[in-house]
């Protein structure tokens, strides 16, 4: 057998396969998106029920495959319990992953990406940011991750929202949700992300229509 690997990153999805096992997409800073099993995971009393489950972040044991990875263990820093147990943000959590999902890539490392998604997890944990900011900050920083953006917002906007998008593009992402807007200069600045979305992305995202749905 090889010898075990250890990869920090986060789980994106967690589906069932066969009677027992799981399927993960984890991505990770080390070698970006991959596929893992956990095997057993599903059987009582298994210790990898609880590490493989989405929104997990830690340091992953395991053993790689010809086309995959199996779970040996986990070192969970984060099971991001507080945001299943709130609808909403469970909404956004999930949009987040679907989106870490879409841009995410093999053999590639994500440790920018994988970074971005861990702070924007944190930052639906914080009462006094307003969720739809969250969103608006994610997304036009995963696109700029990827390379797909503009140096300056692709319409003509007031000095504030063009202050903020310039901030989020170049700004630490330890620092990147650290400040909030008026209502008016964030739908500036969420008008100008829509159109950089429609340019670049070529996805509809299930969280986000249930999202939508959920906000009527």
């Amino acid at each position: 057998m090889r010898e075990a690997v250890s990869l920090a990153g986060m789980v994106l999805k967690s589906g069932p396969v066969g009677e027992y096992d799981r399927r993960l997409v984890i991505l990770t800073r080390e070698r970006g998106k991959i596929t893992a099993f956990a095997r057993g995971a599903k059987r009582p009393g298994s210790s990898l029920m609880a590490v493989s489950q989405a929104f997990v972040f830690g340091k992953f044991k395991l053993y790689e495959g010809r086309d995959s990875y199996s779970l040996a263990s986990a070192e969970v820093k984060n099971y991001f319990t507080e945001i299943g147990e709130d609808v909403e943000a469970a909404c956004y959590g999930s949009y987040f992953l679907e989106f870490a999902d879409y841009y995410g890539r093999e053999n590639v490392e994500g440790t920018e990406l994988l970074l971005l998604l861990y702070q924007s997890m944190r930052a639906l944990l914080k009462p006094s940011l307003p969720n739809p900011l969250i969103q608006t900050v994610f997304e036009l920083r995963a696109m700029a991750v990827n390379g797909e953006y503009t140096a300056y917002p692709p319409k003509k906007v007031g000095d504030s929202a063009a202050y903020a998008w310039e901030f989020i593009l170049s700004s630490p992402l330890e620092r990147l949700y650290t400040f909030v807007l008026k209502d008016e200069v964030w739908r500036e600045l969420r008008e100008c992300v829509e159109i950089n979305k429609r340019r670049y992305v070529d996805r509809e995202f299930k969280s986000l229509g249930i999202l939508r749905d959920l906000q009527g």
